[in-house]
């Protein structure tokens, strides 16, 4: 049992035919939040790889009381192994947020997630080119036999964006006050849009685009939709 295994019999059982509207439901709803992309993008593969993420673990059919993967094992349950089992509820229990990069070691990251200060040792045996301390990304971080994993959706944020990233941050907790608490969320898909703005109009200085305080005000970019490609809408 591997976690790629794993992702795979979930991912297959989630985007089965009987469950197809709810998959274009989350694809909706995902992409009118953060952006949606088009093959030629340069993030296209971390961004459909969040979409997914959203929709395996993060979606709620309308009416609906449980996630995509807890409505998997309720109906899996039966015909999985007993470790197997163990794995999916570790899956279920994954984390997905902003994180600040503290340290790089073989084969090790520890991440500071930037708005409850936790940190997370993460196993990654491969080579992030480009990350250094200090760099700042949005990730899903998955369980598995006791390790944390990267899922396949990354998104970096731009080493001149940190200062404003953090200071947001900060403003937003402090205006939550003690004992409240942040749409990590919605932030989450406010940088996804900023970072998108920037792939696209590479004329837009970057201050103007991690302006927090106007934010709404540049259109989130969607490609032009090849002929006789379906509409998400």
């Amino acid at each position: 049992m591997t976690l790629q295994l794993l992702h795979e019999r979930l991912l297959a059982w989630a985007t089965d035919g009987a469950r197809k509207e709810e998959l274009l439901a989350a694809r909706r709803f995902h992409f009118d939040r953060y952006g949606e992309p088009h093959e030629e993008d340069r993030t296209y593969e971390p961004r459909l790889n969040g979409m997914l993420d959203f929709y395996l673990y993060d979606y709620r059919p309308a009416g609906g009381t449980g996630t995509t993967i807890e409505r998997f094992i309720e109906a899996e349950g039966p015909s999985l192994s007993p470790e197997e089992l163990a794995a999916y509820q570790d899956l279920a229990r994954n984390v997905h947020g902003l994180f600040e990069v503290r340290k790089i070691r073989d084969g090790l990251l520890r991440l500071r997630d930037v708005f409850t200060a936790g940190d997370y040792d993460v196993t990654e045996r491969r080579h992030v080119a480009g990350l250094d301390k200090g760099d700042v990304l949005e990730a899903r971080l998955l369980p598995f036999q006791g390790a944390l994993y990267f899922s396949g959706a990354f998104l970096y944020h731009p080493r001149e964006a940190h200062k404003a990233i953090h200071a947001e941050v900060k403003r937003l907790r402090k205006a939550a006050g003690k004992g409240g608490t942040v749409d990590v969320k919605e932030f989450l898909a406010t940088l996804s849009r900023m970072a998108f703005k920037l792939e696209r109009y590479r004329n837009v200085r970057l201050e103007s685009i991690y302006d927090f305080a106007a934010e709404s005000r540049l259109p989130t970019p969607r490609p032009a939709r090849p002929p006789g490609e379906p509409s998400a809408q």
